[in-house]
């Protein structure tokens, strides 16, 4: 059985942290979106395809032609023209029973294999409270597929289509002949529709495990915050640890990682290969410190992200925050995450003010910025990838690359 795994669009949801990166690669944890929907499929599947379009070529370098033993084959979809034209890029490739899954989506493991047990054809659903933004799943008497409707004001079921799915190669054919959609693209549902239509039997993969789509960067926080949640509870030290360090566990510091003298760690955190916290740090959960990451001299971290190469020096707070590759914060720049009002945080995603759901929430920080010293950031303000502020700037709207 192959696993079709789609990793091919844009994310310009996830904006600025997608600018010089494909979305599959942001960390969650010690490993990517995608090599943690590689794990959650590594037992049942025997090869892996990934789909890729955009910066599909750092997602071949980072992966390679293996993942965990497992055969790992990329297909491209050069232009993005929905979810069934996504799954016949693998046409090529595949030659037997097969799962789509989403390079985005952080799913538990029981779901694959929930897909892997059934009979040929399968759609993983899942109840939810409000199914009104989801496509939306009836069952027949049999327990098999009836219908999918996609967000109907007036729901039929409260079960969700999760939007992973099991197919024979024979769903190519059905691809083929599925039409364009209304907003001019081919849909995954629509096929399965022509699939019913000409009587073939689609079980209903019945799910209840953790379901995120990691599409926006608050979610991306979100995603690291579970992901932290399943550390142990001690101390787990394999890096160098001075004299004066003080380690609330859980608390993973990984081999080559530092923390010096007067740095206080409270956990869940993880401390990534080749960073250096300290000293006089204070490092706050849920905080991943990314590999070659710098948390220095009198810097507070709380609850935040900061992926590889990213460097907090001295003398600044950064609080539910994202931090991109190669980030450097000047020193006294300080993260607002809080609104006074007490209403939750707003972002701006794809030119619209959506309400993130967070009371806390602070920057979202593109890879390669520079922030100048004694810089201030408003809450749920963005600063582009490459992007810098002035010395003693204050930061209250988005400001972004072209």
């Amino acid at each position: 059985m192959y696993g079709v795994v789609l990793a091919a669009g844009r994310g310009t949801r996830m904006r600025p942290l997608t600018d010089r990166r494909p979305k599959p690669l942001l960390p969650v944890g010690d490993r990517s979106l995608l090599e943690r929907v590689f794990d959650t499929a590594v037992d049942v599947v025997d090869e892996f395809v990934v789909v890729t379009g955009y910066r599909g070529e750092a997602i071949r370098e980072t992966v390679g032609e293996a993942y965990r033993s497992h055969p790992v084959h990329y297909v491209e979809q050069a232009e993005a023209l929905g979810t069934a034209h996504a799954v016949a890029q693998a046409e090529p490739v595949v030659d037997d029973d097969f799962l789509v899954l989403n390079g985005d989506v952080v799913v538990d493991p029981s779901l694959p294999r929930a897909l892997a047990d059934a009979d040929g054809t399968a759609v993983a659903a899942t109840e939810v409270s409000d199914p009104r933004a989801y496509g939306v799943i009836s069952t027949a008497e049999d327990g098999s597929l009836a219908t999918i409707v996609e967000k109907p004001d007036d729901p039929p079921t409260t079960l969700a289509n999760v939007g992973c799915y099991a197919f024979e190669p024979v769903v190519f054919e059905y691809i083929d002949r599925t039409p364009e959609s209304e907003r001019g693209e081919y849909e995954i549902t629509t096929t399965i529709e022509l699939l019913l239509d000409d009587g073939h039997r689609i079980d209903v993969a019945p799910y209840e495990g953790t379901w995120l789509d990691v599409g926006r960067p608050w979610e991306l926080l979100a995603a690291n915050e579970l992901a932290l949640g399943d550390l142990d509870g001690g101390v787990e030290n394999h890096g160098t640890v001075e004299e004066g360090v003080h380690l609330d566990g859980p608390v993973v510091v990984e081999a080559g990682a530092r923390v010096q003298s007067g740095a206080y760690v409270e956990g869940p955190a993880l401390i990534r290969a080749g960073a250096e916290v300290g000293p006089n740090a204070y490092v706050r959960g849920s905080t991943v410190v990314g590999q070659n990451a710098h948390v220095g001299h009198s810097v507070e971290v709380k609850n935040s992200v900061l992926m590889a190469d990213a460097s907090v020096g001295h003398l600044s707070y950064v609080g539910d925050s994202v931090l991109g590759r190669g980030v450097n914060v000047g020193a006294g720049t300080n993260v607002a995450n809080l609104r006074h009002d007490d209403e939750n945080v707003r972002l701006q995603v794809k030119g619209e003010s959506v309400d993130t759901g967070r009371r806390k929430l602070g920057a979202i920080v593109g890879g390669g910025a520079k922030t100048g010293i004694n810089t201030s950031i408003n809450a749920g303000v963005k600063l582009g990838a490459g992007e810098t502020t002035n010395p003693g700037e204050v930061l209250t709207r988005d400001r972004l690359s072209e």
